[in-house]
C-alpha cells in the first residue's frame, strides 16, 4: 500500500513539473525584432572653410527646420572663394530638433561613415579631378581617419583654382555598417545627407 502511495505522489510531482514546464515556455515573451539602422536626422549642415591667408572665413549653410517633415532641405549660402587660396574644410551636421550633435556621433562611428565629394572639374588646384564619386580612389585631402586609417571628411583641405564664374560642390554622407572599407563607394550603404552648393572662385 506504502508503495503504491509513493507511485502516485511521483506521478503527481512528474505531471507538476511537466506542465510548470509548458506553462513557462507559453509564457515567455518573445524575442525583439533586430535593430535596424536609421538614417540620422539632420537638420543644420554647416561648412566652414578656413583660408591659410588668414582673411575671413567662409560658411556655408543648409537647414531644414522640420527634419523629417515634408519641407525640403534648403541651402542658405553660395560658396565663395577666392582663386589660389587654401583652404581647411570643416563640416558640422546638427539635429536641432533634439538639440543633438550628429558631428559627434558620426566622429565616434568614424568606421561606419564616409563624406564623398563632387565638385566641377578644375574648381580646385589641390585636389585636382571632380571628386571621388565615380572612383574612391580618386584624390580628396582627407584630414581625419577612422579606427581602421580610412577616411571620414569631416576635415579637409582644399586649393581654388582659377575664377569659376559658377560651378557646383556636393557632399554625400553615407552609413556604411560592416560595409565602409578601401573599397566602398559613394554607392555602399545608406545615404545621411545628399546636397549640392553652387560654388564660386574669384
Amino acid at each position: 500500500m506504502l508503495h503504491k502511495t509513493m507511485k502516485n505522489w511521483v506521478f503527481k510531482i512528474t505531471v507538476a513539473l511537466l506542465f510548470g514546464v509548458m506553462v513557462g515556455c507559453i509564457g515567455d515573451p518573445p524575442l525583439p525584432p533586430p535593430v535596424e539602422n536609421e538614417e540620422e536626422i539632420i537638420t543644420d549642415v554647416i561648412l566652414s572653410f578656413d583660408p591659410a591667408n588668414s582673411s575671413s572665413k567662409v560658411i556655408a549653410r543648409a537647414i531644414d527646420p522640420d527634419g523629417e517633415g515634408p519641407e525640403d532641405i534648403v541651402i542658405v549660402d553660395d560658396i565663395i572663394l577666392a582663386t589660389g587660396v587654401t583652404y581647411s574644410l570643416a563640416i558640422t551636421f546638427e539635429n536641432s530638433i533634439s538639440g543633438e550633435s550628429i558631428t559627434e556621433e558620426v566622429e565616434e562611428e568614424g568606421e561606419e561613415h564616409q563624406i564623398f565629394f563632387q565638385w566641377t572639374d578644375g574648381a580646385f588646384s589641390d585636389p585636382t579631378g571632380d571628386g571621388n564619386f565615380d572612383r574612391e580612389s580618386d584624390p580628396v585631402n582627407y584630414i581625419d581617419k577612422d579606427v581602421n586609417g580610412l577616411p571620414i571628411g569631416l576635415s579637409t583641405f582644399w586649393t581654388a583654382g582659377p575664377p569659376l564664374g559658377e560651378g557646383n560642390f556636393r557632399i554625400v554622407l553615407k552609413h556604411q555598417p560592416d560595409a565602409k572599407s578601401s573599397d566602398s563607394n559613394v554607392l555602399t550603404g545608406d545615404t545621411d545627407i545628399d546636397l549640392i552648393w553652387k560654388l564660386v572662385i574669384q
